[in-house]
């Protein structure tokens, strides 16, 4: 069993790492363009082993894309980050570029893997990987929600102090400043936040979770890597293992929710198949409002990409 990972950085590593330590796979091949830079990590990385107890090996190269031949799940977090100076536009142009030659040639050598797609901007860069792909869109979805739903959790924790593991929540949408936490669908050990944490609290603690990534670039100067790569790595988990796992996803929506043809995300079931259903809530209608508005924002975005006639 062969799990891929595309971009040695900060994000990509840690997703490697998470990988190795859970025994995920037997081969955990890391890809960077950046000669030995992935050679370097991988090896870091299968250094640990004998302490950390783990079997799962690390291979790296340097766009050698032979070595990622024959992968149950490639995890796509090539890119590069915002510059000053730099349009949203200008990022767009430059990651779609990157991911789509990524994906061209993981999919010659691995015509058959599911791509999980975590460049930013998150929900465009999914888009392109599938338009690249020419796939089923089961197969090509993106990181998003577990992130964002993993932060929510961790700052209700804090508040409530309390175990993050008794924590349950959804989270809808973009993945940005119109993501959508659902508080009807939030509870701890099975008893609705609602209950435990004030009003004023609690929409402070949504809004502090819809400018979380941003709250880690102005206190690192780059973006998070421990979290995004923790949550790409549970998916593939879900996949390998064929848990069956509830998670929000960036997914290919067909008419759920009253939307169709874009990438936004919403939760699902994720197995061996990729994602084998998506689960329609039975949203109020502020929360589905406050869906649509994240929508609309996404497919500006996805239109911007489509106007560039890069696919």
């Amino acid at each position: 069993m062969k799990v891929t990972v595309v971009g040695a950085g900060n994000v990509g590593a840690t997703c490697a790492n998470v990988l190795a330590h859970r025994e995920v796979a037997n081969e955990i091949v890391l890809l960077d363009i950046k000669e030995g830079y992935a050679e370097g990590k991988a090896l870091d990385i299968w250094e640990t082993s004998p302490i950390n107890m783990y079997d799962s090996r690390t291979v790296g190269s340097t766009n050698d894309y032979t070595k990622t031949a024959d992968s149950e799940v490639i995890v796509i977090t090539s890119g590069i980050p915002r510059k000053p100076g730099m349009s949203r536009d200008d990022l767009i142009a430059t990651n779609a570029g990157i991911v789509k030659s990524v994906t061209e040639n993981v999919v010659k050598h691995s015509p058959n893997a599911k791509i999980i797609c975590v460049s930013n901007p998150l929900d465009v860069m999914t888009y392109a990987t599938y338009l690249t792909a020419k796939k089923k869109s089961n197969q090509v979805f993106g990181m998003a929600g577990i992130l964002d739903t993993a932060r929510y959790r961790s700052f209700l924790a804090l508040e409530l102090d309390c175990s993050p593991k008794d924590i349950q929540a959804v989270l809808m949408g973009g993945h940005g400043d119109t993501m959508v936490p659902l508080p009807r669908y939030t509870t701890v050990g099975g008893i609705p936040v609602t209950e435990l944490v004030a009003p004023d609290k609690l929409e402070a603690i949504i809004e502090r979770t819809k400018k979380g990534g941003g709250e880690i670039v102005n206190l690192l100067g780059t973006s998070g890597y421990y979290a995004p790569g923790a949550a790409a790595a549970q998916m593939v988990e879900a996949i390998v293992k064929d848990q069956k796992r509830i998670f929000p996803v960036c997914a290919w929506l067909t008419g759920e929710y009253g939307l169709k043809d874009i990438y936004l995300g919403v939760p699902v079931k994720l197995g061996k198949n990729g994602i084998e259903e998506i689960i329609e809530l039975d949203l109020n209608e502020a929360e589905m409002k406050l869906l649509h508005e994240s929508a609309e924002h996404v497919k500006e975005v996805m239109k911007a990409l489509d106007a560039m006639k890069l696919f």
